[in-house]
Parts: C-alpha cells; sequence; structure tokens
C-alpha cells in the first residue's frame, strides 16, 4: 500500500481533533456537543459533514468521502472512526461487536457494586427513550462491564467496557441502576450543577481493515471528569 499523505492542517475542522488518519480509516475525538451525523434540525455542524469537507481538501468536485461505522451521541466525547472506503465499512461494521471499546463515565452517587457487568434487554418507546425489558423478543441484548476507580461523596469516576453497543446504553444501565450518569439530562437527574454529559469514550481498539494489524486509539480523558470526584475527596 503506497504510503499516506495527510491533509494540510489548513483543512482540519473546528469541534473536533484527528488523532489517526490513513487510506482506509479517520479516527477523531469528537467534543461534547457536536453531533455526528445530521437531524432533521442540524445538517452541516457535524462531524460527519467537517470530515466530509475535511477529505475534499477544499475541492467540491472531489469524490472523496467517508462512511459512518458507529456514532456517539451528541453529549458524549471521544473517539469515533470512520471509514474512507465502502469495503473497509463493511469490515469495520461486521467486526464492530468484537472489537473493544473503553469508557471512563462520572455517575451520581455511589453504586453497590463496585465491578461487574450489567445485562438487560434494550427497547425503544415511542419517544425514542431506551429501557431495559426482560423479553428478549421485545428488545435487544445489552452488556455494560464496569469498574469503579474513585468515589466521592457524590459522584463516583468508572471506567466502563462496552460489550455491546446499544443506543444509550450505558446511560440506561446506570440510570436503572439509580447512578446516572452525571448531566444526563435525558436519563439522569437535573439540577446537579454538573456542565456537561460526564461521558466519554476513552479508546477503541480494532483490527485495520486492510494490514489487519491491531491498533489502539486514545483520547485523553476531560479533566473536568476528575475535578467533579476530587471536590468533595
Amino acid at each position: 500500500m503506497k504510503k499516506f499523505k495527510r491533509t494540510p492542517k489548513r483543512f482540519e475542522p473546528k469541534g473536533l481533533s484527528i488523532l489517526y488518519e490513513d487510506h482506509d480509516i479517520l479516527v477523531i475525538d469528537k467534543s461534547s456537543g457536536l453531533l455526528t451525523i445530521s437531524t432533521e434540525k442540524i445538517k452541516d455542524n457535524t462531524a460527519y459533514h467537517l470530515l466530509t469537507e475535511y477529505v475534499k481538501k477544499g475541492n467540491r468536485k472531489s469524490k472523496n468521502r467517508i462512511f459512518i461505522v458507529h456514532r456517539l451521541d451528541r453529549d458524549t466525547s471521544g473517539v469515533i472512526i470512520f471509514a474512507k472506503t465502502e469495503k473497509a465499512k463493511r469490515y469495520l461494521q461486521g467486526e464492530w461487536q468484537q472489537f473493544e471499546k473503553k469508557y471512563y463515565a462520572v455517575i451520581d452517587g455511589i453504586i453497590e457494586k463496585k465491578e461487574g457487568v450489567i445485562v438487560s434487554y434494550l427497547a425503544e418507546n415511542s419517544i425514542h427513550k431506551m429501557y431495559s425489558v426482560d423479553d428478549p423478543q421485545k428488545g435487544k441484548l445489552a452488556k455494560t462491564g464496569y469498574k469503579v476507580l474513585k468515589e466521592a461523596e457524590k459522584f463516583s469516576l468508572l471506567e466502563v467496557n462496552l460489550l455491546t453497543g446499544r443506543k444509550n446504553q450505558i446511560r440506561v444501565h446506570f440510570a436503572e441502576k439509580g447512578c446516572p450518569v452525571a448531566g444526563d439530562k435525558k436519563y439522569g437527574k437535573k439540577g446537579r450543577g454538573v456542565k456537561r454529559l460526564a461521558l466519554h469514550a476513552f479508546s477503541a481498539t480494532i483490527l485495520h481493515p486492510h494490514s489487519k494489524e491491531k491498533m489502539t486509539f486514545e483520547a485523553k480523558i476531560p479533566a473536568y471528569f476528575y475535578s467533579l470526584v476530587k471536590r468533595e475527596s
């Protein structure tokens, strides 16, 4: 495979930082508040749109494009991997459940069991909110591994292993344990004085779609997470 030449810095979008790029994949650290893909209301200010412009290098006639492999919630920060070819997209999506995805989260309160795996079947209601059901016919299997790293009076810092990739999975599982992710306006508690959703996709370990080399990409944990558990220690 010929050597990859990085796009000039002047074309790099704002609101995200590029962690790695080659002929097949583009890996970014997405900021909290940036959508992965467009909605009915927001079309342009998304990671997908910004990166499409980036790979075109200012040439609107360019056939260069990117492909969605997975998504992060708007208010979740961290690692997202995009494919740059249809073949790479198919491979990464086909293997995605086998790859290791590690998150860091600050949750409200103190969770009773300090390490474990939360398992449920997730379904979605008419207002697009996820919830757990007992019947496997009515939901999709969701598994979330976690370990408590630090506890304070009101918050706990967790390392989370996403063992499946369901919509809002981490947020739902901890909310249903009575310890929602701090700053979660959809599943959590209001009026806690937390300025952002305290959920960060820290790392993703994949096999490269072309070389099959094992690669790990990491996005630095926001300092704000540590401040939440430090302020009361």
